[in-house]
């Protein structure tokens, strides 16, 4: 995808067909607030273009999974809040979700993901 907007998509995780709930966070702003000041999500978050994210002042744990510009995981980690994580060499975008919710979905390195922004 050439370009990326603000707003509601779906994502399926490799042949599941699925749909999980997905926000797109491509703008400065979106990306910048991402989860903070939530108490959950209900699906995923999309932040585009990143490499790394942290979970200062965020009220919640969460899973990170890096991708390539192929929507493909790189790596996935659960943090808890306060922490700061490194850069993921490769990665593009950052996907995140609940702790625990990326096993789940069967999302591990390796897997490649679809978002339906339609």
């Amino acid at each position: 995808m050439a370009h990326w907007h603000d707003g509601p998509a779906a994502l399926r995780v490799g042949s599941d067909p699925t749909p999980i709930p997905l926000e797109v966070a491509a703008s400065y702003r979106a990306r910048t607030r991402g989860l903070l000041g939530r108490d959950g999500i209900d699906g995923a978050m999309l932040l585009t273009p990143a490499a790394s994210v942290h979970t200062f002042r965020m009220r919640f744990a969460i899973d990170v999974a890096y991708l390539d510009r192929n929507l493909r995981v790189l790596g996935v980690v659960t943090m808890a809040p306060g922490r700061l994580g490194l850069p993921r060499p490769r990665a593009r975008h950052v996907l995140e979700a609940a702790a625990g919710a990326m096993a789940g979905w069967g999302l591990a390195a390796g897997t490649t993901l679809e978002v339906d922004t339609a």
